[in-house]
């Protein structure tokens, strides 16, 4: 299945560890040439010798997506009235404006082509649900669907789609600083009763970046268990 990837040049940024570094190992292990983005040249070519290990082409890279001159950052927790602007700005600078700067960049490849896949990873934080001390964070993440539906519009002359995976709660080294009781009760508010795999993501990525989803554009998929689903955790006991 979608063997239409094969040789396609994949560009995937903050792909050192995480999601980013699921759906780099997906697209690689897919057939695809892969350039690991992070802001750690040795941890991003340290995924792409994953993908060459495993026989595919990928190479590391590093930027800074929040910045215009080389195109990951934490965002740091803060409740209303705690939060600085400094806070604020970081976390909307890197996963809201740096999805329009690395967008921008490969404009002009794309146009070129008459082609293109651009796949934003938000989140259902934001867009769905909510959580305290993150409102930059779903700020953010609820911006980037701002964003994809004008630009899927913008984009569809040039046969360049524009959609979005929205995963939940993915068993990463991130989820796991949280701790045990933590990812406990997440676990219990799932319906599958298990957290998600990065694969889980990146499968999703795989299909929108595929010629068998060439006619959707400005569409978000949610990856979460089913985690949104009921309106109190008493429904997953009834």
């Amino acid at each position: 299945m979608f063997n239409s990837l094969q040789g396609r040049s994949v560009i995937v940024t903050g792909s050192s560890k995480g999601i980013g570094r699921g759906i780099a190992l997906r697209f690689g292990s897919a057939g695809c040439k892969v350039l690991v983005v992070s802001r750690s040249r040795s941890e991003s070519e340290a995924v792409a010798a994953e993908i060459a290990a495993s026989g595919g082409k990928a190479m590391g890279f590093a930027a800074d997506v929040s910045r215009q001159a080389d195109m990951q950052a934490i965002f740091p927790a803060a409740k209303l009235g705690a939060m600085t602007e400094a806070d604020f700005d970081l976390v909307l600078g890197t996963n809201l404006k740096g999805v329009f700067l690395s967008v921008s960049a490969c404009l002009p490849a794309m146009k070129a082509k008459k082609s293109g896949r651009i796949i934003l990873t938000s989140s259902i934080t934001g867009p769905e649900t909510g959580f305290p001390g993150w409102s930059h964070y779903g700020a953010s993440k609820a911006g980037q669907l701002g964003f994809m539906r004008t630009a899927a519009i913008e984009l569809a002359p040039y046969g360049i789609t524009v959609n979005a995976v929205l995963p939940g709660n993915i068993a990463t080294g991130t989820l796991a600083d949280l701790g045990e009781d933590y990812i406990r009760k997440m676990t219990a508010s799932i319906p599958m009763r298990r957290l998600g795999s990065c694969a889980d993501v990146a499968n999703a990525a795989l299909f929108f970046a595929s010629d068998e989803a060439a006619y959707i554009t400005g569409q978000s998929l949610i990856i979460d268990g089913g985690q949104i689903l009921p309106e109190s955790l008493a429904a997953l006991e009834a």
